[in-house]
């Protein structure tokens, strides 16, 4: 497939002076049946001492509408936790292809601030493009049109005034067909495309790009000379655990083990 090269703009974050030390992470998919996931997530809430957090998408694993975090739920634990995490420093959140549900009433309560997907931030000095990543994906042409469906406001309203046991059975439905995909021998899940990486580069007048989704950890040089940098998802289940944070500081870009997963 020939991808398209439309760039959807990019809105701008300039990081205030004081900002020292930012941390990325995505891809947790927090999930109840994941307890030591959800663990370390809290964990890493007390203790990552960053200047701002960015969540770049999948921080859980399932999004059904706000209404489901509700005391005693495992959203509305996390919203606590993310509001406390706030009061130290910003917690800045962006959409991911799970929980692209998620809206304002629960960023209030967790204290986060939405960001539109990409978005760049400007910090020491740099112009860091950060997205999901799910929408540079192109090759996966069965998810381009789910993603186009589901994002639609009409399919998503439509979607929220179902009652939520409707929309849970409606969740673990598209979860049973997600894991079935899974097993499926030779299931190849696409990557980010190289020259729709470049192009949302370029638009952006941006060098580097930051993003989730795909679950491939690595650093890639790109034909313009720019760099793709993928983050790690996080399973404390796994052998050997994935917590991974990426940091940001004055002295370029480290991937470290949150202190949670140890």
């Amino acid at each position: 497939m020939s991808p398209s090269l439309a760039t959807p703009p990019a809105a701008r974050l300039a990081a205030p002076a004081h900002w020292r030390r930012v941390d990325f992470i995505s891809d947790l998919h927090l999930d109840p049946r994941e307890p030591q996931t959800v663990r370390a997530f809290h964990r890493y809430l007390a203790t990552a001492g960053a200047d701002a957090l960015f969540i770049l998408g999948d921080l859980f694993e399932v999004w059904i509408g706000d209404d489901a975090a509700s005391p005693g739920s495992l959203e509305h634990d996390c919203a606590r936790w993310l509001h406390a995490a706030s009061q130290h420093a910003p917690v800045f959140f962006m959409h991911g292809n799970r929980d692209f549900l998620l809206g304002e009433a629960f960023a209030r309560q967790a204290g986060m601030t939405l960001l539109s997907d990409p978005t760049v931030l400007d910090f020491g000095g740099q112009a860091w493009l950060l997205s999901h990543g799910d929408a540079l994906c192109v090759g996966d042409t069965d998810y381009m049109v789910f993603r186009e469906r589901v994002r639609a406001p009409v399919w998503q309203a439509d979607f929220l005034a179902q009652p939520l046991e409707q929309r849970r059975a409606f969740a673990r439905s598209a979860r049973e067909q997600s894991e079935a995909r899974k097993r499926e021998p030779g299931t190849v899940y696409a990557d980010a495309d190289v020259m729709l990486s470049q192009q949302w580069l370029d638009d952006a007048r941006a060098r580097t790009l930051i993003h989730g989704h795909t679950h491939r950890p690595a650093e890639h040089t790109l034909p313009g000379g720019a760099r793709r940098i993928v983050l790690s998802d996080w399973d404390l289940s796994a052998t050997p655990a994935r917590a991974e944070v990426l940091r940001l500081d004055v002295h370029g870009v480290t991937r470290r083990l949150s202190l949670a997963a140890t």
